[in-house]
């Protein structure tokens, strides 16, 4: 039987009862059909899982018992902190759970000369919260017990500011260097920038190279932005994070 995994956003402690939010329950109790004594995990982001029974089963809110918690090892010993320029529609939602399923560590939406998403403040509040929920989903599938932060929307120039002493890429069709260029550290951190639907311009080349990211080569074609960093990603955990040895 698989593990049935509900992220929780409390503080959650062995020996404790707590009350799950409404549609938690009804997602354990209406479509999972689970019932009192079942058992679930739980996690909160704090790198580990909790197991729990079902105590109660109200519809307003099912009461469990924490009987355990356990450390979860599947982080990645590669930090990565991807950049994505906002995408249309659901593809900003694969971006961020095939990122998260992929092990990055931190999410940053960025606006780009050429992004077409155009988010500001109640809808970029609501869209926020929507990704976290993406992320938080994902987390649950994949294993991870510890959730990828996830930025606000910033600026590209504003972001690439903030990379300090960090190794920045940037991923260009036409860059010289490609995935063999690279050679991160054990337990290394680097920055990944995906462009938006129609790459990156002029002005974000120059701002880019300005912070001291380089451009970085996949292949002989051209990526869709939601295609881009999952496989970036995917390479960079093969080469040097996860698979690696």
């Amino acid at each position: 039987m698989r593990q049935i995994r509900c992220h929780i956003d409390s503080p959650l402690a062995v020996g404790s009862h707590l009350a799950l939010p409404a549609h938690t329950t009804n997602h354990l109790l209406r479509v999972l059909r689970l019932s009192v004594g079942d058992r679930i995990s739980l996690f909160n982001g704090d790198g580990r899982d909790y197991s729990a029974r079902i105590l109660t089963g109200a519809k307003s809110g099912a009461e469990v018992e924490i009987l355990d918690a356990n450390p979860v090892r599947s982080e990645s010993p590669l930090r990565i902190h991807l950049g994505q320029a906002l995408a249309r529609g659901e593809k900003m939602d694969w971006v961020l759970q095939k990122a998260t399923e992929l092990g990055v560590t931190a999410i940053t939406p960025l606006i780009t000369q050429r992004s077409e998403v155009k988010l500001s403040g109640e809808r970029a509040e609501k869209r926020q919260r929507h990704w976290q929920g993406v992320i938080a989903s994902a987390c649950e599938q994949c294993g991870r017990a510890t959730l990828p932060s996830l930025g606000p929307i910033g600026r590209l120039g504003d972001w690439c500011g903030e990379v300090g002493d960090t190794p920045g890429w940037y991923l260009e069709p036409t860059a010289k260097a490609g995935l063999g260029s690279l050679s991160p550290e054990c337990d290394a951190s680097l920055r990944l920038v995906i462009g938006p639907e129609g790459g990156f311009d002029d002005i974000d080349i120059a701002t880019l190279q300005a912070a001291g990211f380089r451009g970085l080569r996949l292949g002989p074609r051209v990526l869709r932005t939601e295609t881009a960093g999952p496989a970036v990603i995917a390479a960079l955990q093969a080469l040097f994070g996860d698979l690696r040895g």
